[in-house]
């Protein structure tokens, strides 16, 4: 079977519809792949579903897609927001990636107080995110939000989203146990800094009514890799990855 790709749009999509694509997309479809008008490309925009897109040429260096048919309607994925503090690019590239394919619906970055990234490119995170939703087959990609301080987030937090924090600190219970006793509902996920979270900032956690502490085990992990096993536990006993 011939390889599908997919590309992400902002455009509206139904029957009909000319899409042009941005130089970016064009150098992808006619420098790296090398495709041939009539071709056939999935494009989806997060609203609409997915659709089979035809290649048209507009030049040597330009084109469009003519959307063409429906393949597959637009799904509701989990409601997740993963927080974390910043960490180094090229390890953030990743934690991105990662946590798209895992189903977060938002990435929300916190300053906490002992982060040592401060500076973080939204676009380059955005561009990153859609790159997983299109290797992946998804059909959206998460809302990435501008950094905010730890204080603020507990500040302005909704009592009715379950907020789980993965704390090495924590009881080595098993984790599974843990979130078995969480009420359905909307769902949050937070990673500290590689240095943990300050004692204050965990007396804090400790003190609110909807913020569920969990362990990852023995071993302290970085926060990109914690990113991952959080994600999979909280997926696999909490969100769509149930049968």
């Amino acid at each position: 079977m011939a390889q599908r790709y997919r590309l992400f749009v902002q455009a509206s999509l139904a029957a009909g519809n000319v899409i042009r694509c941005e130089p970016a997309q064009n150098h992808y479809l006619l420098t790296v792949l090398r495709l041939k008008p009539g071709a056939h490309v999935g494009i989806f925009n997060g609203r609409d579903g997915e659709w089979e897109g035809e290649l048209q040429f507009g030049g040597r260096k330009s084109s469009s897609l003519r959307v063409v048919l429906k393949v597959k309607d637009q799904e509701t994925g989990p409601d997740l927001v993963y927080l974390f503090a910043p960490i180094k690019r090229a390890r953030l590239d990743y934690m991105v990636q990662k946590a798209t394919e895992m189903g977060a619906s938002v990435l929300q970055p916190v300053i906490t107080e002992y982060t040592n990234v401060y500076h973080l490119k939204i676009d380059r995170m955005r561009l990153n995110a859609i790159e997983a939703a299109e290797q992946c087959n998804l059909l959206s990609i998460p809302e990435i939000r501008d950094p905010v301080r730890f204080e603020e987030v507990l500040n302005t937090w909704s009592s009715q989203r379950t907020l789980i924090y993965c704390d090495e600190q924590a009881a080595l219970d098993c984790p599974l146990r843990q979130l078995e006793k969480v009420k359905p509902g909307p769902l949050a996920i937070l990673i500290g800094p590689e240095g943990g979270f300050s004692p204050s900032e965990r007396a804090l956690l400790q003190k609110q009514p909807f913020v569920v502490p969990i362990s990852l085990g023995p071993r302290i992990m970085r926060a990109d890799t914690a990113a991952v096993a959080a994600l999979a536990l909280v997926q696999a006993t909490l969100g769509d990855w149930r049968s």
